[in-house]
């Protein structure tokens, strides 16, 4: 099971037609320094508000379905309590990071689980360079394997049955591969997502609009439906060996008893993702094709959403991924997009989709390079609190970013600089390096029509 590499997210990206690196800024930061790095000290999980019968759903298919539709005929999970080590070149952010997630995943999930430093501990935290991930799993930005404890282990036993999830009939021994030279935030979010799948399911699942088990990526810690479907899991009626129609039967009573609000709320059930609206977008957002076959893979799965009457999340998820390919190619066909996207998630999901903030970047960044001041702080204002809710630093900075420039736009020029400021603490955490700020900071800047002048 893996994180996989989907550029799509990557915040802004192609927002302006030329980004140079010299592009000037009043808020110049020091070459020698930078504001000390912030962290989300204090979670802020929302529970699920779907029903228990479509929890119960949600359930099955995560735990008896595979991400390549491999179907596994029995639950596995680890005997309590499980111990957690790290090995390898763990950066400095990781301790604190899965501090803070044990703690949640006792405290929310209910579930027996501490860090060791035994070498015999159930699950093997092992930070390595992101080349060698990608030389063990070209896709991947991280990824979880079971009987082993290395990655030297997994190279020797990989395409074996020892590495076979299908072959499994309890957890003893995982291993977590985590890239030790990319950013805080994403170490944390390969933490969140791997370590959720060490415990428990294995699936992705596109329809699900509020969880890491979803290969969008669009959240980037584990959710209150996460840590309910993992309470779930762990649940002493539930056992080793159990197939879906046994934990079928199970499941009514036990989110009955672990989520009672969930039986009074009607059912969705949203209809399933076809096979090929999801090798579309895999086609469109992953590695591997060109421009014109990204466009038209991303056109694809634009028609499958609009055939199949979606009004959920993956609609508007659609028009982002079309409008994303479209940006270099057609801007204005690439707004109208973006527009459509912002309506159908609002009409889905609310303010506190993650997809809507991946969209006001955009609207944003297009008023602001229009100079339209207002209307990108109209958009990006009222988000910021949800992306620290939601604990995204990436974009957190990057519409903190947004909004300096909108405020300088409107004349606000010392506002704007504090806010700019402000950003660099949350923009340590989101892109990591010193070079990388400092990019995303003259990428917006040059965003600004104000620029020019300077």
């Amino acid at each position: 099971m893996k994180r996989a590499l989907l550029p799509f997210l990557f915040v802004l990206g192609a927002c302006v037609a030329t980004t140079r690196d010299d592009a000037p800024t009043r808020a110049a930061v020091s070459d020698s320094t930078l504001p000390p790095m912030k962290i989300f000290a204090v979670p802020q999980p929302v529970g699920p508000t779907r029903s228990n019968r479509d929890m119960a759903r949600d359930f099955l298919d995560l735990a008896f379905t595979m991400e390549s539709g491999r179907t596994l005929s029995a639950m596995t999970r680890f005997e309590e309590p499980i111990t957690v080590r790290v090995t390898g070149a763990a950066p400095v952010s990781l301790a604190p990071d899965l501090k803070r997630l044990l703690s949640r995943l006792r405290r929310e999930a209910g579930i027996d689980i501490r860090q060791t430093g035994d070498s015999a501990a159930s699950i093997t935290i092992e930070a390595v360079s992101r080349d060698r991930i990608r030389k063990s799993l070209p896709q991947a930005a991280c990824f979880v394997a079971p009987n082993v404890s290395s990655l030297a282990e997994y190279h020797r036993a990989r395409r074996g049955a020892t590495t076979d999830w299908g072959l499994l009939t309890r957890r003893d021994k995982l291993a977590i591969f985590v890239p030790s030279d990319s950013s805080p935030q994403d170490l944390r979010d390969c933490l969140h997502e791997e370590l959720a799948q060490a415990l428990g399911p294995l699936n992705d699942l596109y329809r699900l609009p509020d969880s890491v088990f979803n290969d969008d990526n669009a959240h980037a810690v584990l959710t209150g439906f996460d840590m309910l479907i993992l309470r779930a899991y762990y649940d002493p009626a539930l056992a080793n060996g159990m197939d879906r129609r046994d934990v079928a039967r199970r499941l009514p009573a036990i989110f009955a008893r672990i989520n009672p609000a969930g039986d009074r709320v009607s059912p969705e059930t949203l209809a399933e993702t076809p096979r090929a609206w999801i090798d579309a977008i895999q086609t469109a957002l992953g590695p591997g094709a060109g421009p014109g076959e990204r466009r038209r893979s991303a056109a694809t799965a634009l028609r499958i959403a609009q055939r199949a009457g979606w009004s959920d999340h993956r609609l508007g998820f659609s028009h982002y991924a079309y409008g994303r390919l479209m940006q270099s190619y057609d801007a204005d066909e690439a707004h109208k997009h973006f527009l459509l996207a912002d309506r159908a998630l609002r009409l889905a999901g609310g303010p506190e989709s993650p997809h809507r903030l991946y969209v006001a970047t955009q609207l944003a960044a297009h008023a602001v390079s229009a100079g339209r001041g207002k209307e990108a702080l109209s958009r990006v204002t009222p988000l910021l609190p949800v992306a620290a809710k939601l604990e995204n630093a990436t974009l957190l900075s990057t519409l903190m970013l947004l909004r300096a420039e909108a405020l300088e736009l409107e004349g606000r020029t010392a506002e704007a600089e504090q806010v700019r400021l402000d950003s660099l603490g949350w923009a340590r955490y989101g892109f990591g390096s010193d070079w990388a700020v400092r990019a995303k900071l003259r990428e917006i800047a040059a965003l600004s029509p104000l620029k020019g002048r300077y």
